[in-house]
């Protein structure tokens, strides 16, 4: 673990260290989740701020590691700057408001709240069209990647993260991540995803998550290029049923859950 760390650090000190002020950040919400009993429809005000903190570390963590496979290190430089004060610009609005009591996302309740809103929004396009520009470097020469699995898993790994990142541009003009109901109601534990409607989260969750799947995958499993387009292909259309499956009002797990829940009583 030392040695990972050692190499993540080396590769790129920028995100390395705003991973680890994302760790701290977590530990914080966590104490306040604990501590405080203010809510945001119907859950501990926090629970966004410290999933958003765990998040970020581990976007930052993993493109500081693919980032330090490029060669042009000032692209890679300006790149980690501009994640960087996007992902501030984005926790302080997320923390702040969780302190007020006040959402965050879909909030135009007010000409402050709708600034803060698209504030966000701003933030968050500019990073995510950055990382899609990292990932076309990962087509041209300009890295050192020499398994090509491992590389088709980068570049389709961080090309599925960018298409569905920008699936919240969608919940952004919605006003809301859930299709059938207004935000708020049942969810799993932990994740909070409804369990009576469909939630554009799970899609947005599970596309972005290819950042890590799929090159791990190609670094470990797939050893043959072919095999990791294969698999990512695959990746691609689950999630995409995920969205359409939302977009139909229609719940992950409902039957499920009914089902675990009723031999609970």
């Amino acid at each position: 673990m030392n040695t990972l760390l050692l190499t993540l650090r080396e590769r790129n000190a920028l995100l390395y260290g705003f991973g680890v002020i994302c760790l701290v950040g977590f530990v914080v919400c966590l104490v306040l989740v604990l501590t405080t009993s203010r809510q945001v429809l119907g859950v501990n005000a926090f629970v966004k701020p410290a999933k958003f903190f765990i998040s970020i570390w581990l976007f930052c963590w993993t493109m500081g590691w693919y980032t330090g496979l490029l060669t042009q290190k000032s692209h890679v430089t300006l790149y980690s700057w501009v994640v960087i004060i996007a992902m501030v610009i984005e926790l302080v609005i997320i923390t702040g408001q969780a302190a007020r009591g006040n959402q965050s996302h879909f909030n135009v309740s007010s000409a402050f709240n709708s600034m803060l809103f698209t504030t966000m929004g701003v933030a968050i396009t500019v990073a995510t069209l950055w990382t899609g520009y990292m990932g076309l470097l990962f087509f041209g020469s300009h890295h050192t990647v020499t398994d090509a699995a491992y590389l088709w898993g980068i570049r389709l790994g961080i090309l599925i993260f960018v298409l569905f990142a920008f699936e919240g541009g969608l919940m952004g003009a919605r006003l809301s991540h859930t299709v059938g109901a207004a935000d708020g109601g049942l969810g799993l534990p932990g994740l909070n995803w409804s369990r009576q409607y469909g939630d554009l989260r799970i899609a947005h969750f599970v596309g972005m998550h290819a950042l890590q799947v799929l090159p791990l995958l190609g670094y470990y499993v797939a050893h043959r290029s072919s095999l990791m387009i294969g698999v990512s292909i695959g990746y691609f259309l689950l999630t995409t049923l995920l969205f359409v499956q939302a977009l139909r009002g229609k719940p992950l797990v409902s039957h499920l859950w009914g089902v675990l829940e009723s031999r609970s009583v």
